[in-house]
């Protein structure tokens, strides 16, 4: 077809798949007008608080991002990452999308990369980056096992702002939750039993914990609950631990409003307060560490629990670039991608 091209007509790069993984993102880096920008971005972002701009708007420019900044970055700087001067969130999704791009190696026609939505490297940077090397068929990639509007479907209106913006659309694909499949089950809980077995004593009480959203959010039809409940139940069969010995409990809440629950924090504090020396507790709606696993969870929680009387707090990671994670992640991509490849 090359002979017959106009005089002077550009190069035409051959035609690929792309694959974007796509994450909630994370300031660039600790201090005040860093950590601002990323807040005022997340926060103003309708999908996650859905409250009306000309009551929200003022409060958050406000009050809320004259202070909060400064407590978030401390948060930040308490877990970030010192040899890369970046978060454990950008610095394991960097990988994931590098190992991920390896493993899928063997069809040279696969690009993989990696955006957040929120803060940077951005979506819409990352989907440039795709069309430039001649994507022509996208795969959008949210890096949430349970849906909830408030991350899957925000990412995708993301992208698809962008895309609104180009002249030549690739043709896209948006990735299916994950919450319930048997691999996922698997190598979750076989990371907790991996944890668990470097223990000299077994933990009384294992919690998960998923990311909190406020209840209405629910009664309005999000998913979300129902998969995260599921997601727990299943790995707690899988691993045969007893119903009333596993708790599944939500964290992160914000505002004056009720969350979904019971929520970590307080659960946490009765445990201890009830007489329980020992827990564990795993947060399987993060594939990769960030501030609400590490610092959040790992740290505060731990505080939270001594201080009340327990005895021994076992965190146990996510699943980040570990190579069943890999394995799964790029397996789950190839079946996305069939009919393209």
């Amino acid at each position: 077809m090359s002979n017959q091209r106009p005089e002077n007509h550009p190069a035409i790069k051959p035609q690929k798949i792309g694959v974007l993984l796509l994450n909630l993102g994370t300031p660039d880096a600790t201090d005040y007008m860093s950590v601002r920008r990323y807040l005022s971005e997340f926060l103003s972002d309708k999908r996650v608080i859905d409250y009306p701009s000309w009551l929200w708007q003022p409060l958050l420019q406000g009050i809320i991002l004259t202070s909060r900044p400064c407590r978030s970055g401390a948060a930040y700087k308490s877990i970030w990452d010192e040899r890369t001067n970046e978060s454990p969130l950008l610095v394991y999704t960097r990988s994931i999308a590098e190992k991920t791009g390896s493993e899928l190696r063997s069809h040279e026609d696969i690009v993989v990369e990696y955006g957040m939505r929120y803060g940077n490297p951005s979506t819409a940077g990352a989907l440039k980056k795709l069309t430039d090397q001649g994507c022509t068929k996208i795969l959008l990639f949210a890096l949430y096992p349970q849906y909830s509007a408030t991350t899957t479907a925000t990412a995708y209106d993301k992208a698809f702002e962008y895309l609104k913006t180009v002249p030549w659309q690739p043709a896209i694909r948006t990735a299916a939750p994950w919450h319930d499949h048997p691999d996922y089950i698997n190598i979750l809980a076989q990371s907790v039993q991996d944890k668990l077995d470097k223990l000299e004593t077994a933990p009384e009480v294992i919690l998960t914990s998923f990311h909190g959203l406020p209840k209405r959010y629910l009664e309005q039809g999000d998913p979300y609950h129902c998969m995260c409940c599921k997601t727990s139940r299943l790995v707690r069969e899988k691993l045969g631990w007893p119903q009333d010995k596993w708790m599944t409990t939500f964290q992160s809440r914000f505002g004056p409003e009720e969350w979904l629950q019971p929520y970590t924090d307080k659960t946490i504090e009765k445990l201890a307060h009830d007489g329980v020396k020992r827990i564990a507790i795993v947060s399987p709606a993060f594939v990769c560490e960030c501030i609400e696993t590490l610092e959040e969870i790992a740290m505060e929680g731990k505080d939270e629990f001594l201080a009340a009387g327990g005895e021994e707090y076992t965190y146990i990671p996510c699943l980040n670039d570990s190579d069943s994670h890999i394995k799964f992640l790029s397996e789950l991509i190839r079946k996305e991608l069939q009919g393209w490849l």
